[in-house]
């Protein structure tokens, strides 16, 4: 009785699963097929997909795995991240919590002081510039990227030192930075992080019971997918989480078809779900409608019924073949997303697909759009996979012929090591192990293998072994007046077309308190006389006339002017005594010797 009650409840279930994966609506009788093709043609580990019309959710299912290796399932339950689709949350937040009392034309002095401008237009900037990406800096996204912080105020402070491109509100640019002003907005007025505002005004409501903000969370829970990317011989790689804590307001959702389909609903019924109003029907309107021109948006001659390239606040808007569309996609290491309605139609739409960078999202949801609003069926499949093989036709890779062969560094490696520091990006220190340099960037381990002169390749530390395939970025490495490396400059695509300068801070060098007692005296020279004393571990040098300059040890008896660059003293002492019997002044202009005096 027991063994026919299990198998019994075994059939019921078995049914219902397939039940579940079905759908009698006469609009999707192809529908698997085509997402079949579209797993295979863009080598996709997997993807879920859910639409929902109205009150009610009409489909939704997963196709490939979410663990490709371990060919587990994608189901509509299947976490994936879903990267910048978070920025209407982060937008729909800071209007819930402004209410009617607040304006989002606020300047954002009001809201977030800390936030400041390198030519000082924060005077001039409103809550909504920051919505609507026309502040007029750039993206810059290599500054958080690979220069990477949990620190959300270290990663605003960065903003100060970016280079405007545009006039206020004259341009339309992507900046993450302005999200992350976002989320600190509504973590300045609530006294709580973003997350937990997030958790409290939408996820809660919504039912969006395991939709997190953390990749350690993803990592554990039973039905979240893992990422991957398609290699240059079309394999399928997995690929790590990328921790995108600092910078969260600007994309760190992990969320499933199921539950964003909810997020749909809200958007679809005018801010209210089920009885529930959790957004006012005036910011609903004013989302998703046109607040800054994207582009031209002009009909093109494949597609004359797509136009439109607008943007709301956190949504992207177009005309797809008559319907208004309302989408905003997502790309994180490992996953790609879209989330998308049609107000009119009071259709939604959500593709979430677990590789790096695809188009097929977009490819599925036009595919489902076509049949749901009853318009004509595109094989968007077929063209966009024939626009992306073209790309992959790339030439033989020859030997490279920039590389001047035969020469080697300037200094020894481990003059290369230090810290170095840009302000609009970030810093990295580079050490030395075993005759190796070694970095870490983004969240990979590097080493720095010599290109040519002073100019090394970044490459990848895999399994603690050096990768010697070509390197994303090189390093130049300059020396300065001292003979010393001052600087490294990497090309990151900065808006002054330069590449990006950063200073170094050699390693700290400690000296006992005998040998900077050794350094103390007077020095004359040209009948000026130089006094060296110690205050605190600290050599200074009394210049007459001028001041009294702190000095920072660089090893080997040399010391550099604090306030000065390209000023320095290195003492000379007695190599049989060890005495201290003069000092040299290096500057720029020559470098001047001054002898020690009995005192």
């Amino acid at each position: 009785m027991r063994l026919n009650l299990l198998s019994l409840l075994f059939t019921c279930l078995c049914s219902l699963v397939f039940a579940q994966n079905q759908t009698t609506d006469k609009r999707l009788t192809d529908i698997d097929s085509i997402f079949n093709k579209v797993l295979r043609d863009y080598r996709l580990a997997g993807f879920s997909v859910a639409v929902v019309q109205g009150d009610s959710l009409i489909y939704s299912k997963g196709f490939g795995y979410r663990d490709y290796e371990k060919r587990l399932p994608a189901t509509p339950n299947t976490l994936y991240a879903i990267g910048s689709s978070s920025k209407a949350f982060t937008a729909a937040l800071v209007a819930k919590l402004f209410g009617d009392s607040l304006s989002l034309d606020d300047k954002i002095g009001k809201h977030l002081p800390q936030l400041h401008f390198q030519d000082g237009r924060e005077a001039q900037v409103t809550v909504r510039d920051l919505m609507t990406h026309r502040t007029g800096i750039t993206r810059y996204d290599f500054s958080w990227y690979i220069f990477n912080s949990m620190r959300r105020d270290s990663l605003l402070q960065r903003v100060a030192f970016m280079k405007p491109t545009a006039d206020l509100r004259t341009k339309w640019q992507y900046n993450n930075f302005m999200y992350l002003a976002q989320g600190m907005i509504a973590e300045r007025m609530t006294g709580k992080t973003w997350e937990e505002n997030v958790n409290q005004h939408f996820f809660i409501p919504l039912g969006m019971k395991r939709s997190n903000f953390s990749i350690n969370e993803m990592a554990v829970d039973t039905n979240a997918s893992l990422g991957y990317t398609v290699t240059e011989n079309d394999s399928i790689k997995k690929i790590p989480y990328y921790n995108l804590k600092g910078m969260g307001p600007a994309g760190s959702i992990n969320s499933s078809v199921l539950e964003l389909a909810n997020w749909l609903k809200l958007w679809i019924n005018g801010g209210t779900y089920g009885k529930d109003t959790l957004l006012s029907k005036s910011y609903i309107r004013d989302a998703a409608s046109s607040q800054m021109v994207i582009g031209s948006g002009l009909p093109g001659a494949e597609h004359p019924d797509i136009h439109m390239s607008n943007y709301g606040l956190g949504w992207m808007l177009s005309s797809y073949k008559g319907h208004y569309r309302v989408e905003h996609g997502g790309n994180i290491d490992g996953f790609s997303a879209s989330v998308c309605f049609f107000p009119s139609d009071k259709l939604g739409i959500v593709v979430l697909t677990n590789q790096n960078g695809s188009a097929a999202p977009d490819v599925i949801r036009n595919s489902l759009a076509d049949r749901f609003l009853n318009l004509s069926k595109d094989n968007w499949n077929t063209k966009s996979v024939k626009q992306d093989s073209t790309l992959k036709d790339t030439p033989k890779k020859e030997k490279d012929m920039a590389r001047v062969q035969g020469t080697k560094p300037s200094h020894s490696l481990g003059d290369y090591t230090g810290m170095y520091q840009n302000d609009a990006y970030g810093r990295f220190h580079i050490s030395i192990d075993k005759d190796t340099l070694k970095t870490h960037l983004t969240q990979d381990s590097l080493w720095l293998s010599h290109y040519h002169y002073d100019v090394f390749d970044f490459k990848q530390i895999k399994n603690g072994l050096a990768d010697t395939s070509d390197g994303q970025f090189k390093i130049n490495f300059q020396t300065g007046l001292e003979g010393r490396i001052v600087s490294a400059t990497l090309d990151l695509n900065d808006p002054s077309g330069e590449p990006v300068v950063f200073k170094r801070e050699a390693n700290p060098v400690t000296i006992g308190d005998e040998q900077l007692q050794a350094y103390v005296g007077t020095y004359e020279v040209a009948g000026m006389r130089v006094k060296i004393t110690v205050d605190k571990g600290i050599i200074f040098m009394d210049v007459p006339g001028q001041t009294n300059y702190e000095t920072i040890p660089q090893g080997d008896h040399l010391f550099k002017l604090k306030i000065l660059n390209g000023f320095s003293v290195r003492f000379e002492t007695d190599p049989k005594t060890g005495k201290v019997s003069a000092l040299y002044a290096i500057q720029p202009n020559g470098t001047f010797k001054a002898t020690r005096i009995n005192d």
